[in-house]
């Protein structure tokens, strides 16, 4: 079982510019709202990060699970590189798995640890937790979910207090092909 990730190195850059935000809000003459766009983007791809459970900005991620069997199928896509995994072995000290035992895949929108031909995963403390550190996020980002992005941020930017949301929007369209199941 996975347990909910930890960011420990938040995106430092988005999928969508300022510039093109800027563009979309029709709010590229003036200076004066850009920290209000900015914010507005960062919170527009956490939001599409959410609901399609998928990272589309380069962020570093812990996550915890119970045992070596749920590296098959890791709860964070797409992972561009495992930095480490950490366990506690049976006489109760933190080991760090040597990466000659394990390949990190990831197709884009799922992504997993596997064993190298002729290894084994080692044996680990009862109870313990596995933890992995992973650069995750996506290299390139669809065009649909940068538009939805973009829907998003411009609803927040001309529309500052909340309105019911519709059963089925555009936004929704345009992510329902990227979103991943857990």
């Amino acid at each position: 079982m996975w347990y909910p990730a930890l960011v420990t190195v938040a995106a430092t850059a988005e999928p969508v510019s300022l510039v093109e935000a800027k563009r979309h809000v029709h709010a590229e003459d003036f200076a004066d709202d850009d920290a209000q766009v900015s914010l507005l983007i960062a919170s527009a791809r956490n939001h599409v990060e959410k609901y399609c459970n998928t990272r589309f900005a380069t962020q570093t991620v812990v996550v915890k699970c119970d045992c070596f069997g749920d590296m098959a199928r890791l709860p964070e896509a797409p992972v561009q590189s495992v930095t480490s995994i950490t366990y506690v072995d049976t006489d109760g000290a933190t080991q760090t798995l040597a990466t000659s035992v394990y390949d990190a895949r990831s197709d884009g929108l799922e992504s997993s640890i596997m064993l190298k031909y002729g290894q084994t995963w080692p044996a680990i403390q009862p109870k313990s937790r596995i933890t992995v550190t992973a650069v995750v996020g996506s290299a390139e980002v669809p065009a649909a979910v940068k538009h939805a992005i973009l829907l998003f941020l411009a609803g927040g930017y001309e529309m500052r207090d909340n309105a019911a949301a519709a059963a089925w929007t555009t936004f929704d369209s345009l992510l329902s092909n990227h979103r991943r199941g857990i």
